[in-house]
């Protein structure tokens, strides 16, 4: 069984790693922020709940957050592991999390923490809202200016703490990769520490 979580600040390219290491290891990909947006386009009770704050740049109560992954986990298709996109984003979620795996006798594999300067964040959102309208669609809520801006300082306020908590808890399970390179590089650095790891 292979756990990972991805780490880092929103645009630091979780998601497109995500679907990478899904592919290599065969484990789903649970993204808490997809998760939520789809709820978001169905018009779900979840959805309708959350609109508002994530439209805000906010974060989701834990609670609805941690209920939802522990639903899900349950799944069929997470029982040779899973990789977490977006969560555990606060040190409550963290501790949470250890909590509901340790009672069914786990734990996370491999926290990878993907690091991007604010600037190139920046840039990589307004790249993704260019490209939206060049396309013809509506740019992502969450790429406008000034609602990306609220999101990295809420990345730094409430979940950078979660650093400080698995630095403490992790034993060595914690793992910093260079965000800035090229997306293949990206993954073959995270490769090099999971397959280490298994090797071990």
């Amino acid at each position: 069984m292979t756990s990972i979580i991805l780490f880092g600040p929103p645009g630091a390219g979780k998601g497109t790693q995500a679907a990478i290491l899904m592919d290599k290891y065969g484990i789903p990909q649970l993204s808490t922020g997809d998760m939520l947006r789809a709820a978001v386009s169905a018009g779900t009770p979840l959805g309708k709940e959350v609109e508002g704050v994530m439209k805000a740049g906010g974060l989701v109560s834990d609670e609805t957050i941690i209920a939802m992954i522990a639903e899900r986990i349950q799944d069929s298709d997470c029982a040779n592991g899973y990789l977490l996109d977006g969560f555990p984003r606060t040190a409550a979620q963290a501790k949470a999390l250890d909590e509901m795996l340790l009672n069914n006798s786990t734990k996370i594999d491999f926290i990878i923490d993907m690091q991007v300067p604010d600037n190139e964040l920046k840039s990589r959102s307004a790249k993704r809202a260019q490209e939206a309208v060049a396309a013809g669609e509506e740019p992502r809520p969450d790429d406008n200016p000034e609602v990306f801006s609220a999101r990295l300082q809420t990345y730094r306020d409430q979940t950078l703490p979660v650093l400080d908590y698995y630095r403490h808890t992790a034993q060595g399970r914690l793992h910093t990769v260079d965000g800035t390179q090229p997306i293949e590089t990206v993954t073959k650095s995270i490769e090099t520490i999971v397959n280490n790891k298994v090797e071990a």
